[in-house]
């Protein structure tokens, strides 16, 4: 009983370190350097890592999505119109980079590939 509860902890955890990231992630992502897009490549970075952290640290699958889950809903709540009309996530101006739909397809897509990449010890088993 006490292992199923301390897996649901860390799944609670890692929901929850998700939705910072992607709180953190969508709110960025706008930040430009001149050209280059700098916001949207460290949010991009930072969550491909932390999603990469969880897996490799627990080891499990279940953890590394309830993390990129955490992450896709806080990007999906925040990049919307907000309750008294402002927006974060702006949309671009005609013909310039939207590095809002990047942000938002480019999460789900490395939570697909961190979760479903074969795991170190399954690998290795197969030798």
């Amino acid at each position: 009983m006490s292992t199923r509860l301390s897996r649901w902890g860390s799944w609670i955890v890692a929901l929850v370190v998700g939705v910072v990231f992607g709180v953190a992630g969508t709110i960025g992502q706008g930040s430009m350097w001149g050209s280059v897009p700098i916001g949207l490549i460290v949010a991009l970075i930072g969550t491909t890592a932390i999603l990469l952290g969880v897996r490799l640290l627990t080891g499990d699958r279940w953890a590394a999505l309830a993390t990129g889950m955490g992450a896709m809903i806080a990007t999906l709540v925040f990049s919307g119109r907000g309750p008294g009309g402002s927006v974060v996530v702006p949309a671009p101006a005609e013909g310039a980079l939207s590095t809002g739909i990047i942000w938002t397809i480019g999460v789900p897509i490395i939570v697909a590939l961190v979760v479903a990449w074969p795991s170190p010890a399954r690998l290795h088993r197969r030798d």
